[in-house]
């Protein structure tokens, strides 16, 4: 047998073996792992694009001091692709482990030394995660959303007293002081203004059935990928399905205050004209769905309703039920939104 006709049957035998349609997740950190462990779930054909603009903890030292891509929401992404068994488990668990010392190692995930030490040994980013990928045996993909390391830049209204000062607006710069600064944010940038999308991740979107957003912190893991213009332009464009998963509640600090339908205003103002599908909420967490299906409604979205946070802890997605809920709506015979 010649070695292109092991290769062609090889390719054949790969496809056989996948199922489910074409998924593409974006965001970062907590957020984005609860969307792949449930989506692990219910196709085999999945990536993740994740933000790069991480600047506390391991991850941000790591950023300063070697120039890299912060790797810690890309380990969480990997870690939450990991498969039900020994093998998944046990590397889900390594990878996830901080070190804790009096020393220069404290804090440390062991997955974030590895990966950058792949990104050295390779001088790929892509390739190093990919590496890291078949060492897991992760179900899926994980890729940056752009290949430089970008800062959250965002400016915010401050209410009177809330800081000991007479209110007003501030700019604020990284995702850490983004997250904490209490206040409104009025408007979202990131530097550089334009960053470079990684090639593989708009082919991924461009290629999807569905296009997954959220849940996730909003402002610093969602809002971002629809600011690197070329990853914006491919979510535009493509011709799979544009599905927004919302948050189980409001975030302190960044999203304090937020009705579930105050996530997508804050979407449709950042991206005039981008349109969604469909958008699933935790049927506990919205208390007004007409409101919810008004502002869905002005984006092009259907709005799903289904049980999705876990019975022990309501700010925790249950990944059976969230994967339940992907499953009715990937299907393309689907139930109608209100049976779901």
């Amino acid at each position: 047998m010649s070695e292109a006709h092991e290769r062609t049957e090889d390719t054949v035998s790969e496809n056989l073996r996948r199922a489910g349609p074409a998924v593409v997740a974006l965001g970062g950190g907590h957020g984005l792992a609860a969307s792949l462990r449930a989506l692990r779930r219910v196709t085999d054909d999945l990536t993740a694009v994740v933000t790069v603009a991480d600047d506390g903890g391991s991850s941000g030292r790591l950023r300063r001091e070697l120039a890299v891509l912060p790797p810690g929401d890309l380990r969480m992404a990997l870690a939450a692709l990991c498969g039900d068994d020994e093998w998944g488990q046990t590397w889900s668990r390594v990878v996830q482990h901080r070190f804790l010392s009096e020393g220069d190692l404290h804090g440390h995930a062991v997955g974030n030394l590895l990966i950058v030490a792949l990104w050295e040994l390779l001088g790929d980013s892509v390739q190093g995660l990919d590496w890291v990928a078949r060492l897991l045996g992760a179900h899926g993909r994980v890729l940056p959303m752009s290949l430089v390391p970008v800062d959250i830049e965002a400016v915010v209204e401050i209410a009177d007293g809330v800081t000991g000062t007479g209110g007003g607006v501030a700019t604020v710069r990284g995702q850490v002081a983004v997250a904490t600064t209490p206040g409104r944010v009025v408007h979202l940038g990131l530097v550089p203004e334009r960053p470079p999308a990684c090639p593989e991740a708009v082919a991924a979107v461009r290629d999807a059935d569905w296009v997954v957003l959220g849940p996730g912190s909003w402002f610093t893991s969602i809002i971002p990928h629809l600011l690197v213009p070329d990853l914006a332009e491919a979510l535009r464009s493509t011709a799979g399905r544009r599905l927004v998963v919302l948050n189980l509640a409001p975030q302190p600090g960044e999203t304090a205050g937020f009705k579930p339908e105050t996530h997508l205003e804050v979407l449709r103002s950042h991206a005039p004209g981008f349109a969604v599908d469909a958008v699933l909420a935790d049927s506990a967490s919205v208390r007004d769905p007409s409101s919810l299906r008004t502002v869905a409604e002005s984006l092009g979205a259907e709005v799903h309703l289904a049980p999705l946070s876990s019975e022990g802890d309501p700010n925790v997605h249950d990944p059976d039920r969230l994967a339940a809920a992907f499953r009715a709506l990937f299907a393309p015979d689907r139930l109608p939104s209100d049976r779901i």
